[in-house]
């Protein structure tokens, strides 16, 4: 019996062996060398054509399985309610009231009235363009994951033994392989920048700081197989200016980290994320502050633009929407950061969910389970556009700037802007968007307003007191 077990031990202990050397070199020729370098040989380009031409093939064959069984695949409806264009609210008050071709000559209020505010009340209801950001953006077809699906994995025997292959490669191959890079990449950010941080030249600490984070950084990104467009580089933000960009997840930070060095700005956490954020301040200029110094936005203010003064300092990363949003629209900027006399380089960026959700729902996932969601699915494809820099104007406040940057950014990411502020995520609608309806259709009674849309919030944020010292602090935009 012993003559018999000890060549099958000595058989597992090769095969253990000749699969940890395989794994290792693969992970260290393919992976880790060109992160080092900065190169890529396009394995990751590679691998999302092929998915691309599996989701055809998984897509024609649902729908031949539908048309065999008679079902309906796809719902064709593409919203709840028609809604109209947009139009001033004295416009839809007459054509309620049936006299828009001879208005009044006095204004008056009339019982009719009462319908266009009941109208406007079911469809927010109905379709709800605020809260339905905070959720999943939904797909027109099945990406073969199964949280994306709605049971048409069943229509097809050979489309189930491809989602079960998928199932396999995903936590049997990719997910091994993407947990070891991210461990790595985290390792050596620690480990790297706590050395370089004892360094005493300045310049030279700074210097192999920049490489070190570029390094790492790029070693997560491939913890995460992604496969990134860079657009218009020469645009890239410079030393002493602000970066502000839509934000869909916190690995936002490592999508444009990859392309260059920023300075975080964030409020100091314990644990993992403390020790990351101390070893990464002893190397970088970053800016953490403390849960005191939080409320004090002079104080905030003041650090953000001494940090601004000095060029040989990065530039600054902030997200000024203040929570993430479902990569479908950008919600009001936070007017914090565009107070600070400084040039702003918007960033764009848009995410393809055809590959994988990358939208953090905080409200329904922890950041682990997020990330291991992350790390499961095929892969991360984005897009990024460097947009012109852009600097407050004669007469312009920091509102109007703040609007005027959103603007920018979502033209060119294909977002929807919005004006809701995207705390309503977590909080109730401030009195102040009420009192707002009821002003102007006061002045519609008044006869004050030739036009204006009912929508249009653009100065309350100057009219609510209790949101402007929130709305100062550019911490927690971050």
């Amino acid at each position: 019996m012993a003559w018999f077990t000890i060549p099958v031990e000595n058989l597992m202990c090769r095969c253990l062996c000749i699969f940890i050397t395989v794994w290792l070199t693969l992970l260290i020729v393919f992976i880790m060398v060109p992160a080092v370098l900065g190169i890529s040989f396009g394995i990751r380009r590679l691998y999302m054509r092929t998915l691309l031409k599996i989701f055809e093939w998984a897509t024609s064959q649902m729908e031949m399985g539908a048309k065999e069984k008679n079902q309906q695949l796809y719902n064709p409806c593409n919203g709840i309610i028609a809604k109209k264009p947009p139009t001033s609210l004295q416009q839809d008050l007459q054509e309620l009231r049936g006299s828009a071709s001879c208005p009044r000559s006095e204004p008056q209020f009339e019982m009719a009235d009462i319908f266009f505010f009941c109208r406007r009340g079911v469809e927010s209801i109905l379709d709800d363009e605020v809260t339905k950001r905070f959720s999943s953006q939904e797909l027109d077809s099945w990406n073969l994951l199964t949280r994306s699906n709605y049971n048409v994995r069943h229509i097809s025997l050979r489309l189930t033994v491809i989602w079960g292959l998928g199932v396999l490669v995903r936590y049997g191959v990719l997910l091994p392989l993407r947990v070891t890079l991210a461990v790595t990449g985290i390792g050596l950010l620690v480990v790297l920048t706590t050395l370089v941080g004892f360094l005493p030249n300045r310049e030279l600490r700074f210097s192999l700081s920049e490489k070190i984070h570029l390094m790492c950084h790029r070693i997560c990104v491939r913890a995460l197989t992604a496969i990134i467009t860079y657009h218009n580089r020469e645009n890239k933000p410079k030393n002493g200016g602000i970066c502000v960009s839509n934000h869909t997840t916190p690995i936002d930070v490592i999508i444009l980290a990859n392309d260059g060095c920023y300075s975080m700005v964030g409020q100091v956490h314990g644990g993992l994320m403390g020790m990351i954020q101390r070893a990464m301040v002893k190397s970088s200029p970053h800016i953490w502050f403390e849960r005191s110094e939080v409320k004090d936005r002079h104080l905030v203010a003041k650090r953000l633009s001494d940090h601004v003064a000095d060029k040989t300092k990065q530039p600054i990363l902030i997200f000024p929407e203040g929570t993430c949003i479902n990569n479908t629209s950008v919600m009001m900027f936070k007017k914090g950061s565009f107070e600070i006399a400084c040039t702003v380089y918007p960033v764009a960026i848009k995410y393809d969910p055809r590959f994988g959700d990358a939208f953090w729902n905080s409200s329904k996932f922890g950041m682990v389970y997020y990330l291991l969601r992350m790390m499961s699915s095929w892969a991360v494809v984005c897009s990024v556009w460097y947009l012109p820099p852009m600097n407050r104007e004669e007469g312009e406040d920091a509102v109007q700037f703040a609007n005027r940057v959103k603007a920018a950014i979502a033209a060119q990411g294909g977002l929807v802007d919005l004006i809701w502020d995207g705390g309503l995520k977590r909080a109730k609608v401030k009195d102040a968007f009420k009192e707002e309806q009821q002003n102007l259709y006061s002045k519609v009674l008044l006869g004050e307003q030739d036009e204006g849309d009912l929508g249009d919030e653009q100065h309350l944020e100057d009219e609510n007191p209790e949101e402007d010292e929130r709305n100062q602090d550019p911490t927690k935009e971050q």
